[in-house]
């Protein structure tokens, strides 16, 4: 009664003090918990949220408030991010270290987000210590208005696929090897929606067509998804509508979100749905069924193959997958005389990863600074001008040296349009996420990039979104045009490189208090660190 009491007076306030009364609300409550899983066949420690694991699905409508109650039920601190949920205006709910103090044991905390002026697919992960390879994860959709079309029909089904490499130890057994600063072992095996091999199945009817929202919600490794017999047609990208290329299998690196359209055009029996590991020596092989409703045979004989290990041919297929120009995004008309390619950009950051021994320890880094959190949130100090971390002391560009230890923190200003790239020197791939902001990927190659290197680039229909990739020895270059203000995340989607220092955080800073611009810190807001037991104004 006391929770939902205090929610109705936080929902009352949030409604005078915003603007965003007049979309719908929808309203969830979970309940963290631990529970006995056993997706590879030993019983092990999972996260569940409502007693599921994966966690529910969140659905909702473009624009639409979505209130999420988190009850932990945890014998430790949790915290939930929004994997390519921007939240405009309001990076006090982003659910990361940076931003938003963990709920402790026995706690709640309930998150406001608005997906304003977003479609697509995502997901939602926990950012705690290392509670993702525990799970507490889901998939996090939506669905445009009614009002506004889609470039392709309705489709008969709507289903969530995430996969991800996993460990058949306890979440705790990896984070105490990162801690004695040793790298972690190579995964066990891959799990889709949860499931290993044919654990997970999707259900069709012949003749009719299906949307698949595919999330790679692993610790580290690339995956490719392919689907016996059955070709698929990419749509939409982490809220951008593509231009409908076909694919017989799709790369889909940590952390990224696709959505593809299948049609159930074949003979009437279960097919594989086959998820292998890309660019590694050691290939992890899982499958699913996609099951025909007049089936009588189950899925048998050999496994489609997949692509070959080279980079090339992946490189290729993420230069295919382009935005349609023709199509509407969550709104009409969403290019308008705006367009990323047609302006100037103020800024180029080189980010550049490495790995490296501190104090005799493992440690990645971003510029040789590898990233310490604070006893603070930043974006909390930040508000309470509490003294603990310092603005730009990251450089915009690769430094000799050794890797060395701070809280990295970027100074960026409002409403300018910047260049950053991505440089991978190392023999792996990489994968690069922003919180708040979804980016135009211009241009990637192998090699090393120089200014010459915009020759090559996509200032046309480049793909907009929040995750990208950077091959072994490559680069990849995006676009970003700095309008949410506030302190947002740019990290490793690898974990263990995420949890050892490979992130920074971002401050998009402006002098202006207006709610058109940031939105006041949330007065249901923990306070934690230096700044527990402030008082609100």
């Amino acid at each position: 009664m006391q929770l939902k009491q205090s929610l109705a007076v936080f929902l009352v306030s949030l409604l005078i003090v915003n603007t965003v009364a007049h979309s719908p609300y929808r309203f969830f409550e979970w309940n963290v918990t631990y529970g006995t899983i056993s997706p590879l066949g030993v019983p092990q420690q999972g996260i569940l949220i409502n007693g599921q694991f994966p966690g529910p699905d969140i659905a909702c409508v473009t624009n639409d408030n979505v209130v999420i109650t988190v009850v932990n039920n945890l014998d430790e601190d949790f915290l939930i991010s929004w994997n390519g949920i921007q939240n405009r205006r309001n990076s006090f709910e982003d659910g990361v270290w940076g931003t938003t103090c963990p709920i402790p044991p026995g706690k709640n905390f309930t998150y406001i987000l608005q997906v304003k002026d977003q479609i697509g697919s995502f997901f939602y992960f926990p950012s705690t210590a290392f509670h993702k390879a525990a799970g507490g994860f889901g998939g996090f959709r939506v669905l445009s208005r009614p009002k506004i079309p889609v470039p392709f029909d309705k489709p008969a089904g709507d289903f969530t696929v995430l996969i991800g490499d996993w460990y058949k130890s306890n979440h705790t057994n990896l984070v105490a090897i990162l801690d004695k600063g040793h790298k972690l072992p190579f995964p066990d095996g891959i799990l889709i929606n949860g499931c290993g091999p044919n654990g997970a199945s999707v259900t069709v009817d012949q003749g009719k067509t299906y949307r698949l929202r595919i999330s790679n919600v692993g610790l580290q490794n690339s995956l490719n998804l392919r689907i016996e017999g059955h070709n698929m047609t990419l749509v939409e990208v982490e809220g951008t509508h593509t231009m409908q290329e076909t694919y017989s299998s799709l790369d889909v690196h940590v952390g990224q979100s696709y959505s593809v359209l299948i049609t159930a055009d074949q003979a009437p029996k279960d097919y594989y749905i086959v998820v292998s590991s890309r660019f590694t020596s050691k290939v992890l092989t899982t499958t699913g069924v996609l099951h025909y409703n007049n089936s009588n045979s189950q899925v048998s004989g050999p496994l489609p193959s997949g692509p070959t290990i080279g980079v090339d041919w992946s490189l290729n297929q993420a230069r295919s997958i382009r935005t349609n120009l023709t199509s509407n995004g969550p709104r009409p008309n969403p290019q308008g005389t705006y367009h990323y390619g047609a302006i100037n950009i103020t800024r180029t950051i080189r980010i550049a990863n490495s790995a490296g021994q501190v104090n005799g320890k493992q440690r990645y880094a971003v510029n040789k600074v590898s990233f310490v959190p604070t006893d603070t949130p930043l974006k909390l100090a930040d508000h309470f001008k509490i003294e603990g971390f310092r603005v730009g002391n990251i450089p915009d560009a690769p430094t000799a040296g050794g890797i060395h230890l701070n809280t990295s923190v970027l100074q960026t200003d409002h409403r300018t349009f910047i260049e950053i790239v991505f440089e991978n020197k190392e023999c792996i791939i990489q994968s690069w996420h922003i919180d708040g902001y979804a980016f135009w990927v211009v241009g990637m190659d192998t090699g090393r990039w120089t200014p010459a290197s915009r020759k090559l680039y996509n200032l046309y229909d480049a793909v907009s979104r929040s995750t990208t990739q950077v091959y072994p020895r490559s680069w990849t270059a995006i676009y970003i045009s700095l309008d949410n203000v506030g302190m947002w995340n740019l990290r490793s989607e690898f974990w263990a490189r995420q949890y050892l220092g490979q992130q920074l955080y971002m401050r998009v800073y402006t002098t202006s208090t207006s709610l058109r611009d940031e939105y006041p810190i949330p007065k249901n807001a923990l306070l934690c660190g230096k700044v527990a037991g402030l008082q609100m104004k």
